[in-house]
């Protein structure tokens, strides 16, 4: 079982240490992440925001800045949670087919904990990620990411586990992209297919199912011809 997928949201008062103008700020992107999630950057308010975190405007405006600021910092603070989450796995001391099996199961665990990250990423593509394309954090998060992953396919290639010349940017996207279509389109889904989809005894289901496709996929020719018929 991999770790559990960390928070990115975590109340002020859930961090002792923080001085005050850190805790502040920290209640206030708590109270913005729901306020975003729950309107969208369009429909979100600042002073529904300042008065969910109990704090004023000016204040506010001090400690993170205007709706925009507030928007960029919630996403740029997620991504990191996320990130956060991924190293400590420690996956480059791991064999690479059990690594990559806990890479898998993470990622598809923070999906489905997280709506939250779910409708800000939806909102974000609608705005064809104007907010994000300022961001100068989150893109170098991923250098290292990527560099693990690859590191993960030379050695299974090594060890005649995994096939050769894979991409490591398309395979972490395939990855997200097998959990995030799941979770975000979780209720039409369930709909059309009449199962609840959500439950936990489904979720399970489907994680096993996103390891599986990976690794299958990532299994050389030989070891695909090897595998017996079921």
């Amino acid at each position: 079982m991999s770790q559990s997928a960390p928070s990115p949201a975590r109340p002020a008062e859930a961090a002792p240490g923080l001085d005050r103008p850190a805790a502040a700020r920290a209640r206030i992107l708590d109270a913005a992440l729901a306020e975003f999630a729950e309107h969208g950057f369009s429909g979100a308010r600042v002073d529904a925001i300042a008065a969910r975190a109990a704090i004023n405007k000016r204040m506010l405006y001090a400690y993170v800045g205007n709706k925009e600021a507030l928007w960029l910092a919630v996403l740029e603070r997620v991504y990191a949670a996320m990130r956060e989450g991924e190293r400590a796995l420690n996956l480059q001391r791991l064999p690479p087919e059990e690594a990559m099996r806990v890479l898998v199961r993470y990622n598809a665990r923070f999906h489905a904990e997280h709506p939250a990250f779910l409708a800000l990423l939806n909102d974000e593509n609608r705005q064809r990620a104007r907010n994000l394309r300022r961001s100068t954090r989150v893109q170098p998060m991923y250098s290292p990411l990527l560099a693990t992953i690859a590191d993960l396919l030379r050695r299974g290639e090594a060890e005649g586990l995994f096939r050769g010349k894979v991409d490591p940017m398309q395979l972490y996207i395939s990855i997200a992209g097998l959990s995030y279509f799941y979770c975000s389109n979780q209720h039409t889904l369930s709909a059309i297919f009449g199962r609840d989809l959500g439950a936990p005894g489904e979720m399970l289901v489907r994680e096993q199912h996103v390891v599986d496709v990976v690794l299958g996929y990532l299994r050389p020719a030989s070891a695909l011809d090897r595998v017996p018929e079921v």
